[in-house]
């Protein structure tokens, strides 16, 4: 991250292509795609405006299989998960919703959740951990699947390049945890019929594979959150620009600015932030338009809202030179609306 504001030298990460317009027209899908009814897959995608990978349908089915009652709540009792977000719309909650017009940028929408990052599975935990998909264009599939603990941190690690590898992995942790015999068998049993199901279907069950390496290699900068930042860069490396900060000077710039004891401090504090502004503006000048982005993140994940404003004239204007523009909305709706408790925006 340090560096002056110059460019790093780094792999070309593909064109960032453009914003999706129809996100109903879903991309052509494996072999054993899932029967779920065509309307609800259209109704899920288009409410969110994103193409859900197949992965999300088979572990629908999965739970269903489960429970086919309440899909939603198969592993509740058992493994500690609940299927939210875009799950809901299989579900059906949206039409028993109170609200007219949710906003499903924010349904289940944590404090710390970037505009990349989609939540798919909660636990009821202090910690307000939450799994997700994490993209790194709107109109592609997710890279992976990631696993926040809000309460905690900004952190997103990963956890598979599917949900069937996501839970395997939440799976084997309880496991180890627990104690009791008869919540172990339980746990077993459930562990035997999602390996077999994944296997079925080809999936991969490792927390790191081949294709979440390949990915790797276009990461930039890994950014506050750890879950890195990816960026088209071309062969004479135009795309992005190191900070002039390494995070950890970021993070005692950012802390003298919310601990400042008058706003005479704070504004004093400011000014390295004011100058990396200034280092954005000639980025975005020179089509480094990573540079932005990396500061509207990490100061984004900083968390604080003395950051909000200098967070919603950088990541808008990042997302959109970046022709992510979905992203530019869901960041402006998040800033507008952010709470420590997740909004479902679909109660009843």
């Amino acid at each position: 991250m340090t560096g002056g504001g110059k460019r790093r030298p780094r792999g070309a990460a593909g064109p960032a292509g453009e914003q999706c317009e129809k996100n109903g027209d879903t991309k052509k899908r494996r072999s054993n795609q899932v029967d779920t009814a065509g309307s609800l897959r259209q109704e899920a995608e288009t409410c969110y405006r994103l193409t859900l990978p197949e992965d999300f349908y088979q572990f629908w089915r999965f739970c269903e299989e489960l429970d086919p009652e309440k899909p939603s709540d198969a592993l509740v009792s058992s493994v500690g998960l609940r299927l939210v977000g875009p799950y809901d719309i299989l579900a059906g909650k949206h039409k028993k919703a109170k609200s007219t017009n949710p906003d499903f940028s924010l349904h289940w929408r944590f404090f710390y959740d970037p505009p990349e990052f989609q939540t798919i599975l909660v636990v009821d935990s202090k910690t307000q951990y939450h799994m997700g998909y994490f993209r790194d264009v709107p109109d592609e599939l997710p890279v992976w699947v990631g696993a926040n603990e809000a309460k905690k941190s900004c952190v997103i690690s990963q956890v598979g390049d599917n949900v069937f590898a996501a839970v395997k992995l939440f799976l084997s942790k309880k496991l180890k945890e627990m104690t009791d015999k008869k919540k172990i068998a339980i746990l077993k049993d459930i562990d035997e019929k999602l390996t077999r199901t994944a296997k079925e279907l080809g999936y991969s069950l490792e927390q790191k594979t081949v294709k979440m390496k390949q990915r790797d290699k276009k990461v930039v900068t890994k950014a506050f959150h750890g879950a890195g930042l990816v960026v088209p860069v071309d062969k004479n490396d135009v795309g992005y620009r190191e900070l002039p900060e390494t995070n950890a000077n970021l993070r005692r710039i950012c802390k003298a600015i919310v601990d400042a004891s008058t706003d005479d401090e704070r504004l004093k504090a400011f000014a390295p932030i004011q100058e990396m502004l200034t280092f954005v503006q000639f980025a975005n000048d020179e089509c480094d338009y990573g540079m932005g982005y990396e500061l509207g993140i990490d100061l984004f994940c900083y968390g604080s809202h003395y950051f909000h404003k200098t967070v919603g004239q950088l990541l808008p204007l990042a997302y959109t030179l970046l022709q992510r523009s979905l992203f530019a909305d869901i960041i402006q709706s998040h800033l507008a609306n952010r709470r420590e408790e997740p909004l479902d925006q679909l109660a009843p």
